[in-house]
């Protein structure tokens, strides 16, 4: 190993982590995107069961999809939710490309790699286990279950219309 690189490294693992770590984005906040085969389907899920907010959308041409490299040049439209509309929130973004999209469904979250999974912590989970049973959703595994410890906190597990792994978890009050 060239010396210079040697040092490089020796100085590099000799910094904080919050040091390096320190950068300088325009917005704290990650916005994560999400492609759905069925957008109306999907907006319904995470509206009507989750309880997300839908603060906005746009579309983008076939042209600046296919520059941009997003697409082969599909046009696509994205749907803006927000667990509440603030711009604190960070935004759940669900795109759409029509009936090009193919869905990964898996039966458990190590079936694919990727992003699997996200995790809402709520303040009651029984209006949310109302939504899920009253609009035919599966609760997977056994949950509710409860995660012990102080709180009386539970776990439930459920997927939503493309596979996504969503996990709850609060009290059940």
């Amino acid at each position: 190993m060239p010396k210079f690189l040697a040092l490089f490294v020796l100085l590099a693992m000799s910094v904080p982590f919050s040091s390096a770590t320190n950068l300088k984005f325009s917005d704290p906040l990650i916005s994560i995107g999400v492609v759905v085969s069925d957008l109306e389907k999907s907006l319904a899920f995470y509206t009507e069961v989750v309880g997300m907010q839908q603060t906005g959308g746009f579309e983008v041409g076939a042209d600046f999809a296919k520059s941009s490299g997003l697409t082969d040049g599909t046009p696509l439209a994205v749907s803006v939710l927000r667990l509440e509309d603030s711009p604190g929130a960070p935004q759940w973004k669900l795109m759409t490309f029509g009936d090009k999209a193919k869905s990964q469904r898996g039966e458990t979250i190590m079936d694919h790699t990727g992003m699997q999974y996200i995790t809402l912590n709520v303040v009651d989970l029984t209006p949310f286990v109302n939504r899920i049973k009253q609009r035919g959703v599966k609760l997977l595994g056994e949950t509710p279950i409860p995660l012990g410890g102080e709180g009386d906190r539970h776990f439930v597990l459920i997927q939503d219309p493309d596979g996504t792994f969503i996990e709850l978890i609060g009290p059940m009050r």
